[in-house]
């Protein structure tokens, strides 16, 4: 990817995403663009389809309780390889960034063919979790007006999990398993000291709330 298209692609994604929520903001796209680049570096893929599609892969996201919200990831490939044509890139990374962006988020539940797609899928993934998933799970639950926690049973002893209406069973119900379903070996071995951060974390929490785990 030449400076001259990724100069091009910055502007785009800083425009189209210009007011958006914390939890999909532009810090959120340079921070998988920084981890698919290590990702690609340490696992031999095409450098220039990971990087492209980072930074494309948030160009269309509907809320989490928008009803279509499983159609963003198709929506976000057309608009990128949109962008894309219109700045002149080469018909071959066009196809494959737009791949690689349909297939990334969790809600549609698919395993890219291609090894950039599963770089992109861990990339993002990886931005689950951690004290920035944290972070960007407490934003989503102000988003969508969800509350912090259960009052009567925070930690879901007694109750199913509903992670639309608490944050917390968020934890749970995706974002424990998220490591299980990594890709690469690189996503992997990052994610095991995210997640053990967010488990001492519920921890805390539980003593904080006075719900010992």
């Amino acid at each position: 990817m030449t400076p001259a298209l990724e100069a091009i692609l910055r502007g785009v994604v800083a425009r189209a995403l210009e007011g958006a929520p914390p939890s999909h903001d532009l810090a959120h796209v340079e921070r998988v663009l920084r981890t698919a680049e290590r990702l690609s570096e340490r696992e031999g893929a095409d450098r220039d389809v990971c990087r492209a599609s980072a930074l494309l892969h948030e160009l269309v996201s509907l809320p989490k309780n928008h009803p279509d919200s499983a159609r963003s990831g198709d929506l976000c490939a057309e608009e990128a390889a949109r962008v894309l044509r219109g700045a002149g890139a080469a018909e071959r990374l066009v196809v494959r960034v737009a791949a690689a962006i349909r297939d990334h988020g969790f809600s549609k539940g698919v395993v890219p063919d291609s090894l950039e797609g599963k770089i992109l899928q861990d990339a993002d993934r990886l931005d689950a979790i951690g004290a920035i998933g944290v972070a960007r799970c407490v934003a989503t639950a102000a988003e969508m007006g969800s509350r912090l926690y259960h009052p009567g049973d925070p930690l879901a002893r007694a109750r199913a999990l509903d992670d639309k209406a608490y944050a917390l069973d968020h934890f749970e119900r995706k974002l424990f398993r998220i490591p299980a379903l990594l890709h690469t070996s690189s996503a992997r071995a990052l994610a095991d000291e995210r997640v053990a951060f967010m488990r001492a974390f519920v921890a805390q929490l539980g003593r904080e709330v006075a719900f010992d785990p």
